[in-house]
């Protein structure tokens, strides 16, 4: 796996707990480090870390935003993992232009499939295409075609 990867799955792990059991943001993120921290450098961690507590600091305004696109979907019926997922890359979205569009939506389908359900990965994957427009992504448009004769 990844150092990217490994951190995703960190902060993912630091919000879900922060989120099911009301832990603060950094105690939450340390309890996940004394378990999972073995197998990252430093470098990971400080990654998982700005991730983590980037999106626990903003999850009110991660929420509304997802909540405008998730139609018919309160963010308290969502399952924990995909709840949070969401806000993961969210976050990412909004607050690491550093990282392309395209990326943050592959690695956010890879880490709700291997945690959540395969019926998860296609809401999300709508979602966050929805999502696209918080980084100012320009949507697909179809060509027009124009009745003019070769020349």
């Amino acid at each position: 796996m990844g150092r990217r990867r490994l951190a995703r799955e960190i902060a993912l792990q630091a919000l879900y707990v922060a989120d099911v059991s009301r832990t603060p943001a950094a105690e939450s993120f340390a309890i996940v480090i004394r378990r999972e921290g073995d197998e990252a450098d430093a470098e990971t961690i400080e990654f998982a870390r700005e991730l983590a507590l980037g999106a626990l600091e903003r999850v009110e305004k991660l929420d509304e935003t997802i909540q405008a696109q998730a139609a018919n979907w309160a963010m308290s019926r969502m399952a924990a993992v995909d709840r949070n997922v969401l806000r993961l890359a969210a976050y990412e979205l909004t607050a690491r232009p550093d990282t392309p569009v395209g990326v943050v939506i592959d690695e956010a389908i890879e880490i709700v499939r291997k945690y959540s359900t395969e019926e998860a990965t296609r809401f999300i994957n709508g979602i966050l295409d929805s999502l696209k427009k918080t980084r100012g992504a320009k949507p697909k448009t179809k060509q027009k075609k124009t009745n003019k004769p070769k020349e």
